[in-house]
């Protein structure tokens, strides 16, 4: 456990898009960071910096007493917990963040799971973002917290360099909250690119409407980041539109567990289904003008 005389030792695991430039934030305000992830290389600038690299997510976490993860899902984060060179080999008093946006009933599960195998050494909370890489690099990030007061404590002293952490409630909370955030998101991303089909088709010019919109209620901080790509039509990724299927899912998993009888949602998925089908899911969201152009 940490305490207000004893900095907690940082990691971090998984340097994409988002993990890399978060790492930058963590390092600047922390002094000191441990890494690792599957490309070394792209942590060279981070080292150079005063970061530590290690081989293996076992000695990340014998050097850490947070880890903050940055991967896709839970079947990648299972991956690099066991075995003999897993987080858990390494780890002493640990707390996990899992920044990934990931199922909450699994989470639950798997910090269950932890705790019961490890007497309670290895201990978890959610922490998923918004923002997307623009806020990353930003340090704007909305950081969405889940778990008990003390831990959440930690994690959000440990992430405020890179944004704005929030308590949310109990663990899993966060999950939920990114669940709705993606919901917003997919149908915001959905609606601007068929709008900008019909207008282009209409003959209006998208740099100006989009310049003229942008100040209405059709504004908003996603069509302000993606408004190039709409206008120009490079979809060039930031944001793959394939990772929507999976958040779309999750929150379809928390509208069964509440009772709640969706009407966005299942038209949502069904379309994201139909982008990734039709072999647009590598590319930004903002191929939404793309797939509906070539429907």
């Amino acid at each position: 456990m940490t305490t207000a005389a004893h900095s907690p030792r940082v990691g971090v695991l998984g340097l994409g898009a988002m993990g890399l430039p978060m790492a930058g934030h963590l390092l600047s305000a922390h002094g000191t960071l441990h890494l690792t992830g599957r490309r070394p290389e792209r942590a060279a600038e981070l080292v150079s910096a005063g970061a530590t690299w290690h081989k293996t997510p076992r000695e990340l976490a014998a050097a850490s007493d947070a880890v903050l993860v940055m991967l896709p899902d839970l079947p990648e984060l299972e991956a690099v917990l066991g075995g003999e060179d897993g987080l858990l080999a390494g780890a002493g008093e640990l707390l996990i963040m899992v920044g990934s946006t990931v199922s909450p009933t699994g989470l639950r599960e798997l910090a269950d799971r932890l705790a019961a195998e490890t007497d309670g050494r290895v201990r978890v909370v959610d922490s998923p973002v918004s923002g997307g890489e623009d806020g990353a690099k930003a340090g704007t990030l909305s950081i969405m917290l889940g778990g008990p007061d003390d831990d959440v404590a930690t994690a959000a002293s440990i992430l405020n360099t890179c944004g704005r952490p929030v308590h949310l409630g109990p663990l899993g909370a966060g999950e939920v909250a990114k669940a709705c955030n993606q919901m917003i998101v997919s149908s915001t991303i959905l609606a601007l690119g068929e709008a900008s089909v019909l207008a282009e088709r209409s003959g209006i010019d998208l740099d100006v409407l989009w310049d003229l919109l942008g100040g209405g209620y059709a504004g908003s901080n996603l069509l302000e980041s993606r408004r190039e790509k709409l206008v120009s039509g490079d979809d060039s990724p930031s944001g793959v539109a394939k990772y929507m299927v999976k958040d779309l899912t999750f929150a379809a998993d928390v509208a069964s567990a509440t009772g709640t009888n969706t009407v966005l949602l299942p038209t949502l998925r069904a379309a994201f289904d139909e982008l990734v089908d039709a072999g647009l899911g590598e590319r930004d969201i903002a191929v939404t003008r793309r797939f509906i152009a070539d429907r």
